[in-house]
């Protein structure tokens, strides 16, 4: 038994933040039928890198899904999506605002259909205010919402993150809102609409910041390696490279500095008696503990910090953090066949249930590989898929 194991989802979503909600639904049990365009489907198809000309970016994040084709802009197509509404829990959509209205397939018309649906919009901007008719990208949003000004060094060229953040926070946030918004359909039978912007989903993350800006009025700056508050919480250089150091509270700075670097003069230094003290002379901190640690390698400092029970670890790169053996004891690499590709490697599934773990049962479809399955389990004859092929309403 799987938690979502009795949702079903359609889902008229395509790149990332839309998919990525998807597939954790159906990691974690959720039939998502995967309704996507005829002229090649989700637009991810089409980005590489490649094997066996299938898309690699789109089976990462498309697996445990069906895929079916319908042209919504033809009227026997938008027929057909509305008898997989009826039956239906969730719709999930990241058109550009106002999109789907033009295509008779928004809330207002499937909640005529099923008064009961979970119908949820993510796109760039949200359903209303003055930008909403703007699309929006997750660049857009790390640059929008201040992400950008405060990643990197001072001084220097804004830098986004290393991965599509917003995107990914908006699925995140489409998750448990239509978890939440399904335990109110349990408990009333209502559904509703739920309207998800990509450019605002992250902004209740940047709680440190909020707290300094709307009590002092002070505009965070770019960090680079250091903290915010907490010193030494940063990437420190050793012999042969750096490590990510975690003193967060007193008692991890004092065990550092007795156990891990022997050098209790420093806890009795008045610049670093407190983490505040710490903090407002943190160059001056720095240059003091590289200065010591470049007598020793990253692991060296790794295992005294082990031992010392001060939190600290490897900078690794992608193909050092997929060969870690706690990764990997831990499940979060997996392998399955793909029917095209073959074997391939996929990022696992990080919440561990007890009772009802999650399970990638399926690799990500083919184009339309469901359409046929999906259609007759509506009732539609042999004769009625081939008429509707012919004439352009699915492929």
């Amino acid at each position: 038994m799987l938690p979502l194991q009795n949702i079903k989802v359609l889902d008229v979503s395509q790149i990332m933040a839309g998919p990525y909600c998807t597939m954790v639904l159906a990691d974690m049990g959720a039939e998502v039928i995967k309704v996507e365009k005829l002229n090649g489907g989700d637009d991810s198809r089409q980005m590489g890198p490649y094997v066996n000309d299938e898309s690699t970016c789109f089976s990462q994040i498309n697996r445990n899904k069906k895929s079916i084709s319908l042209n919504l802009k033809e009227e026997r197509g938008r027929e057909i999506f509305y008898r997989l509404a009826r039956e239906a829990d969730v719709i999930v959509e990241n058109y550009r605002t106002g999109v789907t209205r033009s295509l008779k397939i928004d809330y207002e018309t499937i909640k005529e259909i099923n008064p009961g649906i979970v119908y949820c919009s993510i796109s760039g901007y949200g359903q209303t205010g003055p930008s909403s008719h703007k699309g929006g990208f997750d660049l857009v949003a790390q640059g929008m919402s201040g992400l950008m000004s405060m990643t990197g060094e001072r001084g220097r060229r804004p830098l986004k993150t290393g991965i599509a953040v917003y995107d990914i926070g908006a699925g995140l946030t489409a998750i448990y809102s239509i978890l939440a918004a399904c335990i109110h359909k349990m408990n009333t039978g209502e559904g509703q609409h739920i309207d998800i912007a990509i450019t605002e989903c992250g902004l209740p993350w940047f709680t440190w910041e909020a707290a300094a800006y709307f009590a002092e009025g002070k505009v965070p700056e770019a960090t680079g390696w250091r903290h915010r508050v907490s010193a030494p919480y940063q990437a420190i250089k050793a012999r042969d490279g750096y490590l990510m150091l975690g003193c967060a509270n007193q008692r991890t700075w004092e065990r550092f500095a007795r156990d891990v670097l022997e050098r209790e003069d420093l806890m009795a230094d008045e610049r670093f008696l407190t983490n505040h003290a710490r903090g407002q002379n943190v160059a001056a901190l720095e240059e003091i503990l590289e200065s010591i640690m470049a007598d020793h390698d990253v692991d060296d400092w790794l295992k005294r910090c082990d031992r010392a029970g001060v939190p600290a670890g490897p900078i690794n790169d992608f193909a050092q953090a997929m060969q870690d053996e706690h990764y990997l004891a831990r499940g979060m690499v997996q392998e399955l066949d793909h029917p095209r590709i073959g074997k391939m490697k996929t990022v696992g599934f990080p919440s561990k249930f007890s009772r009802t773990p999650s399970q990638i049962r399926q690799p990500a479809p083919l184009f339309a590989q469901h359409t046929d399955e999906v259609l007759a389990g509506l009732g539609l004859s042999r004769e009625e898929l081939d008429a509707l092929r012919r004439d352009g309403c699915i492929v």
